[in-house]
């Protein structure tokens, strides 16, 4: 991307929290910014930059203390609570009190620092979408990244604006929006169902597309390409533009130091030198994501299912004692057990064959962009309907199903392996991944979708400069 010549200096403010699957999405958009010349800057609280700054080895700091991660500078607000206070676990006394603090403490920052500069564009997504009410009050447009899948953007919006489908659902309702597959309660995203327990959650979701007119931009964090029909759904409603996927460069087959993305865990390497001696297309990769904790029972089948298939395995198990008595002794020549991975490298390995997960979107998109097929056991957000998507929309896996106990057999998983490594689906998921794989790099390059997207939000905020 190059600089449009004459054009007056541009200057963005993106807000954000500081879960990973929340800022590496906007880091890696801001990125892309600043590569078209524009002045970015990313706030967070003051929790979350001590994150940052604890975790980020790259960070240049100028002569007046402000921090800066390749050329994006690094500002923070307060969020009313002690750094020691465990926003965790009171997630949603903590959002709701941030919806309520924030606005004040972001309007502030935006005085403070932007006295003498104009601001031409505020970008937020959707967990901290009070951000869009200091914008307003500021004067200056709003801008919200969707950091999920189109298709839950459609399907919420459906839900919270237009009412297209029943707030009290039942268990064996079919429901059907356009755009989208046939969809059974079990696919909904976990926060609009009655089991929810985050009510939080759900009352920013609704407050948000309750507002989503106040928005000028809708931006998103996939690619036309994956979610065409989803997308082209919501054209007439409110539109959402695709600029992803914004993944680490390495998958797009860009060099890896142009990543601006943070691990906020120290990820194992030793999984490499152990993935290069393995066959190609050998190994089942699983991993949950940060947040998943399974069950011992689940922890139990999945182990008796690995060890059964006798296929080496890569398994993420974040916490030490989860597994079962003596299964690592038994497989330490079949299989490797890490603390934390390094994700994009592991998924990107030719001898990886399938991956088992949780479908967190952000390992979703890692794993379409490397072109591996996956096997889908989703724990909750938007990761069922996600699950959705990799069987019957993009077609590269299967998904995992508790039983009436609500916990997976190891016959099952067992199943799903054999099926995703020598079944009759098997060359399908395989071509289909590659197509994705294809059309990734395709939508990231000059003239391709998301680039063409990202010109156009770029051109739209010069001309209001």
């Amino acid at each position: 991307m190059e600089l449009n010549e004459g054009r007056e200096e541009i200057h963005v403010l993106m807000v954000t929290l500081t879960a990973q699957g929340h800022l590496n999405p906007m880091l890696r958009l801001a990125k892309r910014l600043v590569d078209e010349g524009l002045h970015v800057t990313l706030a967070t609280t003051q929790f979350g930059c001590h994150r940052i700054l604890k975790a980020v080895t790259t960070t240049t700091t100028t002569t007046d203390a402000t921090n800066f991660i390749s050329g994006i500078r690094l500002l923070s607000f307060p969020d009313g609570f002690n750094l020691d206070y465990d926003r965790g676990a009171n997630l949603d006394h903590y959002m709701d009190s941030l919806a309520k603090v924030g606005p004040f403490s972001l309007s502030n920052l935006i005085k403070q620092h932007y006295h003498h500069t104009k601001l031409s564009c505020i970008i937020s997504n959707p967990f901290v979408s009070w951000a869009v009410d200091a914008a307003l009050e500021n004067g200056i447009p709003c801008a919200m990244l969707w950091i999920q899948p189109c298709s839950l953007y459609a399907i919420y919006y459906r839900f919270y604006k237009l009412n297209q489908f029943p707030t009290t659902l039942i268990s064996n309702m079919i429901i059907e929006l356009p755009g989208l597959p046939l969809l059974h309660t079990e696919d909904l995203p976990s926060f609009l169902l009655p089991s929810n327990s985050f009510g939080g959650v759900f009352k920013l979701l609704s407050d948000m597309f309750e507002t989503i007119k106040k928005y000028k931009w809708v931006l998103a964090n996939s690619f036309f390409e994956l979610e065409k029909e989803a997308i082209e759904s919501m054209t007439e409603l409110c539109p959402i533009r695709p600029v992803g996927p914004l993944v680490p460069p390495s998958l797009l087959d860009q060099h890896q130091s142009l990543d601006v993305g943070i691990e906020m865990k120290k990820p194992d390497e030793t999984s490499l030198d152990w993935l290069n001696k393995q066959r190609p297309h050998s190994v089942i990769y699983v991993s949950f994501g940060s947040l998943a904790v399974l069950s011992a029972k689940t922890m139990e089948a999945i182990a008796t299912a690995l060890k059964n298939t006798k296929h080496p395995f890569l398994w993420v198990v974040k916490t030490a004692g989860q597994l079962p008595l003596g299964f690592e002794e038994e497989t330490k020549t079949q299989g490797l057990i890490i603390p934390w991975s390094l994700q994009t490298k592991v998924l990107a390995h030719p001898s990886i064959a399938c991956f088992i997960t949780h479908c967190g979107w952000n390992s979703m998109l890692e794993a379409l962009v490397a072109g591996v097929p996956m096997i889908a056991y989703p724990q909750w957000s938007d990761q069922p309907t996600n699950a959705k998507l990799v069987v019957d929309v993009f077609k590269v896996g299967l998904k995992l199903k508790p039983g009436p106990n609500g916990v997976i057999s190891n016959e099952d998983i067992e199943e799903c392996i054999n099926q995703m490594l020598s079944g009759p689906e098997f060359e399908g998921f395989k071509k289909n991944a590659a197509v994705l794989k294809q059309a990734a790099r395709e939508a990231v390059t000059s003239g391709g979708s998301s680039e063409r997207n990202i010109r156009l939000f770029v051109n739209e905020i010069a001309r209001r400069s």
